[in-house]
């Protein structure tokens, strides 16, 4: 048996796909359009291991007009988790693109962030903890994740 993939449904495409790229660093690693079916996916992997993707679905706007379809808060999905090689640096990055730390890396070690479409991003650091540091170490939570 091999893992192949992770789904998940998007609302944005453009946004989640800058996410992945942009704000984890994961490439894209094909996409297919499918005119007869109305939807998109695009499928991203992380560098070093670029064969265990993330498939990202995009579901075309219905065509009668009615309202796209409501995925909820993704609570049921559980989380997806990359280990990183300086999670202080990556979450200061994902700051700046304005993602919310829902849970700071207090310990150097876990911190927890959530896509635009509002699925958890476990983030562990490489190795041993990161030694605590400020702003992370006395940030509180924000949110649920």
């Amino acid at each position: 048996m091999k893992y192949l993939h992770a789904m998940i449904r998007v609302h944005d495409l453009e946004t989640t796909s800058r996410f992945f790229t942009e704000g984890l660093g994961l490439r894209q690693t094909r996409r297919m359009d499918n005119d007869a079916g109305r939807y998109t996916l695009v499928y991203f992997g992380a560098p070093d291991n670029p064969e265990a993707e993330i498939e990202l679905t995009y579901n075309w706007p219905p065509a009668d007009g009615s309202p796209p379809e409501d995925y909820g808060s993704a609570r049921n999905f559980g989380h997806l988790a990359f280990a990183v090689d300086d999670i202080y640096a990556l979450c200061a990055h994902l700051q700046s693109m304005g993602v919310t730390i829902n849970r700071p890396p207090r310990d150097g070690r876990m911190a927890f962030v959530r896509t635009p479409d509002l699925i958890s991003i476990e983030l562990l650091q490489k190795g041993p903890a990161l030694p605590p540091a400020e702003p992370w170490a006395s940030m509180p939570n924000t949110g649920s994740w």
